[in-house]
């Protein structure tokens, strides 16, 4: 079954996108191969659900980082290799013979550079597979029973033809005659392009768990221990956001009996950024990926959603807040289905006045966490609500991140407590900006 999400939780926690700022598909994203970048856009876009797979991938991961490799290839190396690769080749030798019989004289005529493209394209990929080769020969030998050596076997199987072997052998690229260009360049892109591929894939996972493996090893992350769905916990210590480099960690714990975190806090004092690096560290892990806390377990889930930065939408005359009950209406449903999913709603209902928000959210609150199979964290700064959840459910685990006054100013220690807040310095920070002497000091 498919990890369930959807655009609105992909955005809220900036997911996706090579290009998007601050994105955790860029943080990620230190390929040298466009294979490379296609495999990992495939696993950001598709998570797996599978304790087994997870693990295994996870465990990948770990083994690469574990093992300090550097990629063999340039990007330069291997954008060359792989744009030869990838065009089409000649159906038969009498065909590649004539294709580059053409292709010289053509260049001697017109000084078209078909022939010449031809040449240093084949050359590129033959230095290249030569590299991979040796790459390959020397992490078999360094752990003959490494989790993925039967990968690497499976390339250096296809790259020892008696056929390729004559090419990667021949160290004399200046004296190839048009016939021999002719015959190497039939071979690569025709006779052996199917086992060639298949290299290339290995190229193209190699490129991805050294990449990864190197940015988890840099950054001191650890790695994700999926648990099977009836286990209900995610237990995460050290939970920090991967994009912030200095970010404090802290540490959640849910399950079956307390599968709701309540979490109040003043604003700025972190809840949204506490709940993104929840909602990430949730999505990596699913997909066997490193993530930014120390140690963490997780039951697998069906999916996960988020409603953090939901906006108005002009053309249906939405306003902001039916936006937002559009939205919980939207999670409601896949959670009234049974579905086993972890859900994050920060600041229910901020749209709309403070009775009806406060109303509205002890309202939902209660309604979801009948649902124990899901795992929610809602995050409110009406403390009120709290308090009366505490007297309705047994399942709510409270906590906050406080707001330290220090000579009048609010320091933000990020570092969650259990209880309520009791926090009131809105009109501290109002009154520390100087608005009201503004306004009443104007003309």
């Amino acid at each position: 079954m498919s990890f369930i999400t959807d655009q609105q939780t992909l955005n809220d926690l900036n997911l996706l996108g090579k290009h998007r700022r601050g994105s955790i598909f860029s943080l990620f994203c230190k390929v040298h191969t466009a294979g490379g970048e296609r495999l990992l856009e495939q696993f950001f876009r598709h998570p797996l659900t599978d304790a087994a797979a997870i693990n295994e991938r996870s465990g990948l991961f770990r083994y690469f980082a574990g093992m300090g490799l550097i990629f063999p290839l340039s990007g330069a190396q291997v954008e060359a290799m792989e744009s030869y690769l990838e065009s089409p080749g000649q159906g038969n030798l009498p065909g590649a013979v004539w294709h580059s019989l053409r292709g010289k004289a053509m260049e001697t005529l017109i000084r078209d550079e078909t022939y010449g493209v031809l040449r240093e394209g084949l050359l590129a990929a033959v230095n290249g597979l030569y590299v991979l080769y040796a790459f390959l020969r020397e992490l078999a030998a360094r752990d003959p029973m490494g989790p993925y050596v039967g990968r690497v076997r499976g390339a250096m199987a296809v790259l020892e033809d008696r056929r390729l072997a004559v090419v990667l052998d021949d160290d004399t690229p200046e004296d190839w005659s048009l016939l021999t260009v002719a015959r190497y360049d039939h071979l690569l892109r025709t006779r052996l392009r199917p086992g060639l591929e298949s290299v290339r894939s290995v190229l193209s996972e190699l490129d991805v768990f050294i990449g990864v493996g190197q940015l988890a090893r840099a950054n001191g992350w650890g790695y994700a221990r999926a648990l099977p769905p009836a286990d209900n916990v995610v237990w995460i210590e050290g939970m920090r956001h991967p994009a912030l480099p200095h970010a404090v960690g802290n540490s959640i714990m849910l399950g079956t009996d307390l599968n709701m975190l309540f979490l109040t806090g003043a604003n700025m004092a972190g809840k949204s950024t506490f709940m993104k690096a929840f909602g990430v560290s949730l999505y990596l892990a699913h997909m066997g990926f490193p993530v930014a806390a120390t140690e963490m377990a997780f039951s697998v889930r069906d999916g996960l959603f988020t409603s953090i930065n939901v906006a108005d939408d002009l053309s249906q005359g939405h306003s902001h807040f039916y936006a937002e009950v559009l939205r919980v209406k939207h999670v409601a449903q896949p959670v009234s289905e049974g579905r086993c999913l972890v859900v994050l709603f920060d600041e229910l209902f901020k749209g709309t006045n403070v009775k009806d928000a406060y109303d509205g959210t002890l309202a939902v609150t209660e309604a979801f966490s009948r649902y124990r199979r899901c795992a929610f964290i809602i995050s409110t700064h009406i403390v009120e609500a709290g308090e009366a959840l505490r007297k309705r459910r047994d399942n709510l685990r409270f906590a906050y991140l406080p707001t330290v006054l220090e000579d009048g100013r609010p320091r933000y220690p990020y570092v969650l407590q259990e209880g309520i807040a009791a926090d009131r310095v809105g009109m501290t920070i109002i009154e520390n900006e100087g608005i009201l002497d503004i306004v009443k000091n104007s003309k």
